[in-house]
């Protein structure tokens, strides 16, 4: 993470690139965006969650 980046408050390990956050909770969470990770991780802007793409996967075959 670079220098300033705001701290993950959980980390997420996914086999897809596009990943749905809502922030969990039930009604404590927040809208549910889909997040693209184009890299190997993204954050959520909402909740902080960190999602990071498992070694090997999201190779982008169909859609």
């Amino acid at each position: 993470m670079p220098d300033g980046a705001p701290t993950p408050t959980e980390i997420i390990h996914v086999d897809e690139r596009t990943v749905a956050c809502d922030g969990g909770d039930g009604a404590l969470g927040h809208p549910r965006v889909f997040l693209r990770i184009e890299d190997r991780q993204v954050m959520c802007p909402y909740c902080s969650r960190l999602y990071v793409l498992n070694a090997g996967a999201g190779h982008d075959s169909g859609h």
